[in-house]
């Protein structure tokens, strides 16, 4: 493992709590932060070839990471792969990047369309992957293409079709592909309103989420027909707490941690409210956070 050094910063045993929103999360056996692009494909070869377990992470936003953490590497892409490049009305970027930092980045171009993404704190490696979205857009409103990284380490450049996106999903998650870069296709428009619009949204996220609280967003996917917070609320779940882990008293459809919360009190608290809403309404809630290491 030692020669992954040859391609950006390894950290060995280090706790990932200090990365995931949700500030839970034990060891992984390496941390690396590649150098670049290139940088990346060679650490995977690595991995593949030493037969040591690999993931790649985003910003951490949609992760709940095991109280003993990564028995492998984890290689991170927080603040790495964060170019972000303006073609007339066309955004590239990188799988590093937060999609607050491109929303961002199209207002200063008075560029609209991605107004929506701009409260979600996911990366666009991650915010692809599972087609994320926010009140009234989703990334497959704008995404022109992907390149990502086969199972093979062949670098493929796929189209909005070719992504086959649909709520909370793409080919790229079906396939374990890793998102490199993204192209956004967007519309030029007044700055002024492209700026209402986002604090309009940015204001309904803080006053209806408990973004005070750690977390990963929104626990579940919405069920067809249904509400997740509703169906949780009405089975008279607002407030329930396990241990530091707890539903919002805000947005019960957010599992928060109330300080110093383990993953177990977590995904315990997730099984109780998908065994509850499941008894009481036949609906099975699907998490939207990803479980990342062993028990």
């Amino acid at each position: 493992m030692e020669n992954l050094k040859d391609y950006g910063l390894v950290l060995e045993m280090e706790n990932l709590n200090k990365y995931t929103s949700f500030h839970i999360g034990g060891p992984a056996k390496a941390l690396v932060f590649p150098r670049d692009e290139k940088s990346l494909i060679e650490i995977i070869k690595i991995c593949k070839s030493e037969n040591l377990k690999y993931i790649v992470l985003g910003n951490c936003t949609n992760v709940l990471v095991s109280d003993k953490g990564y028995d492998g590497v984890v290689i991170m892409l927080k603040n790495v792969l964060d170019n972000i490049d303006i073609n007339e009305d066309t955004i590239e970027a990188g799988a590093g990047a937060t999609l607050r930092s491109v929303a961002n980045t199209a207002l200063s171009y008075s560029l609209t369309g991605f107004e929506f993404a701009h409260g979600i704190p996911g990366s666009v490696g991650g915010g692809v992957i599972m087609n994320a979205g926010a009140y009234d857009g989703e990334l497959k409103d704008i995404v022109e293409s992907v390149r990502v990284l086969d199972d093979n380490l062949n670098i493929i450049e796929l189209s909005n079709e070719d992504m086959n996106f649909s709520y909370r999903t793409s080919v790229a998650q079906e396939n374990n592909y890793i998102v490199l870069s993204a192209k956004f296709k967007l519309v030029k428009g007044d700055s002024i309103k492209i700026k209402e619009k986002m604090d309009d949204l940015w204001n309904r996220r803080v006053t209806k989420q408990p973004l005070e609280w750690p977390s990963a967003g929104s626990t579940f996917r919405r069920p067809k027909g249904y509400f997740a917070g509703k169906l949780i609320d009405d089975s008279g779940l607002r407030g329930f707490t396990h241990g530091n882990a707890s539903i919002s008293d805000k947005h019960c459809g957010f599992v928060i941690n109330k300080g110093g919360a383990t993953a177990r009190e977590v995904r315990e608290t997730i099984e109780t409210v998908q065994k509850i809403v499941k008894d009481n309404y036949g609906v099975e809630l699907k998490r939207e956070v990803k479980y990342i290491g062993d028990n």
